[in-house]
């Protein structure tokens, strides 16, 4: 399972490859499962001491061939969304079918201003007519503009992880917009007033401010969670 605070796994040459490269370690999905993930912030895509990013290359270095990982900044929606289409149409000409879309195998999940960014991609996707299988919220911060409440309802399944110390903190509750198309796996709320978790990678000044926002960005319960959810939406055929 992932474990994400110890930054020790990366270190591997293949996985600091990913680093270098993150798309060079995500194959084209082409009917398998596309994952979208989005760092909170003002973080670099690339910037490894995330665990958004650990967690990109480790899922892209378990399912090279099969699942298609793309980690992007918060304000790069348009370029996921432009990702997404272009990994599923499969036959290339510019444009979805009916079984391109019908056929779609989409995971979005963001931390803070990510998780917001996960929600506005899956709203755009359901002007596009596209369905989202999971959208996964780590204390979600709206943009300005935004709702990441109401999660739409091309989304089969969405769960949201919040905290509610410090300075900033998560959205407590994310709704259907339509609650027979989506169920709402739960609304999940974390508290580290007692269960420290190390955060020794982020800068003194995120420590000091907002340090109950980054632990749960680090926190690997919540992580393996995630990776539990995320590889149940993946055939079991596809598992290295």
């Amino acid at each position: 399972m992932f474990r994400c605070c110890s930054f020790s796994w990366f270190r591997a040459p293949v996985l600091l490859l990913a680093f270098l490269n993150p798309l060079a370690r995500a194959a084209d999905a082409s009917q398998g499962v596309i994952v979208v993930g989005f760092v909170g912030g003002f973080v670099h895509h690339d910037d490894r001491h995330h665990s958004e990013v650990q967690f990109a290359a480790h899922l892209a270095k378990d399912y090279p061939s099969d699942v298609a990982v793309r980690i992007y900044a918060n304000h790069s929606g348009r370029r996921a969304r432009a990702e997404i289409l272009r990994l599923l149409d499969t036959d290339g000409n510019g444009a979805l079918s009916a079984p391109e879309k019908r056929e779609a195998r989409i995971v979005l999940f963001g931390h803070s201003w990510g998780a917001s960014e996960a929600i506005a991609t899956a709203r755009a996707l359901e002007r596009d007519g596209v369905p989202v299988l999971l959208t996964i919220q780590v204390d979600s911060v709206s943009k300005p503009g935004r709702d990441d409440s109401r999660i739409p309802a091309n989304v089969a399944e969405a769960i949201n992880f919040y905290q509610l110390n410090g300075i900033l903190h998560g959205r407590r509750r994310i709704v259907a917009a339509d609650p027979k198309r989506t169920a709402i796996l739960g609304n999940v709320r974390v508290d580290y007033v007692r269960n420290r978790v190390d955060c020794d990678g982020y800068p003194w000044y995120a420590r000091w401010f907002m340090k109950p926002h980054i632990e749960i960005e680090s926190d690997p319960k919540i992580w393996n969670q995630i990776e539990s959810l995320i590889r149940s939406k993946i055939p079991p055929t596809t598992v290295s």
